[in-house]
């Protein structure tokens, strides 16, 4: 069975592929240097319109109803939440906008709204050269350097001096650690739980942060932040792993370059590069099982532990939930041995 691959290492090619999701403009030349915060592409989303049925909303009895109790006239520009109809009396009951836009037409009890068009921009998200050129598209870049893959991220993209706080892979950042010296600085701080960290970083102003990982409750904070935010683990309290900790503390005042996207059904994910002049080789992006690899474990009871693949089970195994599948023996530690079902692990690929 296929498993994803999750690359921690000190020196690879890394090539990829960044493209438009419509047709659009593209920037760049072939054989043109970029840095990983350089846009290679973009394009307007053509406007969109959204029908606003008030009638049916309000379940109201007539157009006429309907048409009286809408608060807004055509051409007026609203913004998302805004009240777009309102019954009077003690409990009155609204409808409100779905996104910012303009009233283009009301008519029948129905509100037309226009939704504006929103401009999308490709970063390279490599530093390094465009190798091909997508017509329309984007482009494919390809760099040299180290490389570690995070398992969340913000989508942001940035570069910067990277400056690592931890002294131990299970440490956890402070606001007291958040200092004017660390002002345009890509920090690594470990683990987080407190969200008045991320704002420190924003007022800072910080370029990018690197958790090993951080409370869930504080997706949504990292978020609404300007700067990449990326967790090499995941949510929860979980030190960082070994191999990751030892190639940042090695690399420790170099300059990095860190590309957030999370979006694992495109294979995007957040990733940090650290620019190296030597050439690597590329490295594969997915792995088939076998006994002696690292493996990281994705789902519960141990999610986001690191382990290394004792055995693959034959056949179907059946697990406690009583879901019968192929499955593997993971060593945790010199004295767990667990199994896991092999949909549920990555393979770690590190040097």
């Amino acid at each position: 069975m296929l498993a994803q691959v999750t690359h921690i290492l000190g020196l690879t090619s890394i090539r990829r592929v960044r493209t438009l999701p419509v047709s659009g403009r593209v920037l760049v030349a072939s054989r043109q240097k970029v840095n990983a915060s350089d846009v290679i592409a973009e394009a307007q989303i053509p406007a969109q319109h959204v029908l606003v049925d008030v009638r049916r909303a309000l379940r109201l009895g007539s157009v006429e109803q309907a048409q009286r109790v809408i608060v807004r006239n055509e051409g007026e520009r609203i913004f998302a939440g805004d009240v777009i109809a309102e019954t009077g009396g003690l409990f009155p009951r609204m409808v409100r906008a779905p996104a910012d836009g303009q009233v283009v037409m009301i008519a029948g009890g129905r509100v037309i709204i226009e939704v504006q068009s929103q401009p999308i921009q490709i970063f390279a998200g490599v530093p390094g050269y465009v190798v091909e050129v997508i017509q329309e598209r984007g482009a494919v870049i390809e760099g040299q350097g180290a490389l570690i893959q995070g398992a969340w991220g913000n989508d942001r993209v940035a570069e910067g001096m990277m400056i690592n706080l931890l002294n131990s892979p299970d440490e956890e950042l402070t606001r007291q650690k958040m200092d004017v010296s660390l002002r345009g600085a890509v920090v690594v701080g470990g683990m987080c739980s407190d969200p008045e960290v991320l704002r420190m970083g924003e007022e800072l102003p910080l370029r990018g942060l690197i958790l090993s990982s951080m409370s869930a409750s504080l997706a949504a904070v990292a978020r609404s932040v300007s700067y990449p935010v990326m967790l090499t683990e995941g949510f929860g309290r979980i030190p960082m792993n070994e191999a990751a900790y030892t190639l940042i503390s090695t690399n420790d005042k170099r300059d990095v370059a860190l590309s957030t996207p999370f979006r694992p059904q495109a294979g995007e994910r957040p990733e940090l590069i650290i620019p190296l002049p030597a050439v690597g080789e590329p490295a594969a992006d997915f792995a088939y099982f076998k006994p002696d690899q690292k493996v990281r474990i994705l789902g519960a009871p141990y999610p986001s532990h690191v382990g290394v693949l004792v055995r693959l089970l034959p056949g179907l195994t059946t697990l406690p939930n009583g879901v019968r599948a192929q499955a593997a023996e993971v060593r945790l530690s010199k004295d767990t041995l667990v199994v896991v079902p092999l949909a549920n692990l990555e393979v770690i690929q590190s040097v």
